[in-house]
């Protein structure tokens, strides 16, 4: 086992008491009171070894994104069904939280790295207006996907071809990449986790 192997399944265990199931809120900041600042350190997503293309085709690691809140969300670009809403929800978010708070980075990890290149990525974010510099799609290896699926306590399974059953939990990290509260997406009202991003990004 490599290093960069043992570090991840230190870590795992670590992030997997914050998840959360589908349908229910998880904030974690009765966790964060009882914890020293080394232990949140540890938990820290800046940790994770993987390596992620974004829609522009550069090539980089969740630690480069040190010092902002990340508000993430995980999809693919072929669904019909959920995904779309889940877009809406991220736009409408970072629309009610513009001007409130400082930088954010958006983030949609796509669940689907076979098919969704970041060509395809970078027309999606075009299409739905998703081109500024605070959004980020990341596409990443099958193993590495499924990794930072684990971390979130997303689930997802491919069901056909081209299309995925998958959780639809929207994520807040803190600017040093600790998981700080998790709400379901799908059209829901979404004032909770604005009001989240806000006190987390000030």
């Amino acid at each position: 086992m490599t290093i960069m192997k043992k570090k991840l399944s230190y870590l795992l265990p670590l992030f997997l008491i914050w998840g959360c199931q589908a349908g229910e809120v998880k904030e974690v900041s009765s966790e964060r009171e009882t914890m020293g600042q080394e232990e949140l350190n540890e938990m820290s997503i800046f940790h994770l070894p993987s390596h992620w293309t974004t829609q522009h085709g550069e090539t980089i690691e969740f630690g480069d994104l040190e010092g902002k809140p990340l508000v993430v969300v995980m999809i693919y670009t072929a669904c019909k069904t959920a995904c779309p809403r889940l877009v809406a929800d991220m736009r409408h978010i970072e629309q009610a939280t513009n001007g409130k708070t400082r930088e954010v980075t958006y983030i949609l990890v796509i669940i689907d790295p076979v098919n969704d290149t970041p060509e395809r990525l970078a027309q999606f974010a075009k299409d739905n207006a998703m081109e500024g510099p605070q959004w980020l799609f990341l596409q990443g290896t099958e193993d590495g996907v499924r990794d930072f699926a684990n971390v979130l306590a997303v689930k997802y399974k491919r069901i056909n071809p081209i299309d995925f059953s998958h959780s639809n939990i929207i994520s807040v990290f803190d600017e040093r990449g600790v998981l700080q509260y998790q709400n379901e997406g799908l059209g829901l009202e979404n004032n909770e986790i604005v009001a989240k991003i806000v006190e987390f990004g000030n």
